[in-house]
């Protein structure tokens, strides 16, 4: 029954973030030149704050090499080792915006892509902040981006996004 629920969910949030989510714009911190020509886009650092459409990101701290989340009788295992990524969500736009952990990608330094595990942000997160959670404008919220990544990568950036179908915005944790 509560997987049954769980699923439930997850499918209504699928399909309230394809029916909702209209940003597509790729913005971030870096100015324009003022030429008309699009400006490379600027990689931010920890502590930097980047933009993609609606959302200003944060991102406080990454810790890796962690084997589990949760408690004993509730957690997650890692394949192989989970990188917590401690990042701070700030709604700059006019309307409210769904922030959606699992949106979020994570890199090596070969370009090998990895994927957010939404399963293991839940037991990672006390108030399930980065699971499809409504942010109204100029508010924010803090939360854990998991990633199961193999135990001998390192992620050398990230790259964050407003929505499925944003631009994203690279941060470096190099």
């Amino acid at each position: 029954m509560r997987k049954t629920t769980t699923l439930a969910l997850i499918a209504t949030g699928l399909i309230a973030l394809g029916c909702g989510s209209g940003a597509a714009d790729k913005s971030t911190s870096s100015g324009g030149s003022g030429t008309g020509e699009d400006a490379p886009a600027k990689t931010a650092k920890v502590g930097e704050a980047a933009r993609d459409g609606k959302f200003e990101f944060t991102v406080k701290s990454a810790k890796c090499g962690v084997a589990k989340v949760g408690s004993d009788l509730l957690g997650q295992k890692a394949q192989g080792q989970f990188c917590l990524v401690t990042v701070n969500v700030k709604n700059i736009g006019k309307e409210a915006q769904m922030f959606d952990g699992s949106s979020q990608k994570a890199y090596a330094a070969d370009g090998t892509e990895y994927s957010a595990d939404g399963g293991a942000a839940i037991y990672a997160n006390k108030n399930a902040e980065t699971f499809l959670n409504d942010v109204n404008p100029g508010n924010q919220v803090s939360g854990v981006v998991v990633f199961d990544i193999p135990k001998n990568v390192k992620i050398a950036k990230l790259e964050l996004h407003d929505s499925p179908f944003s631009g994203g915005v690279d941060v470096s944790l190099g």
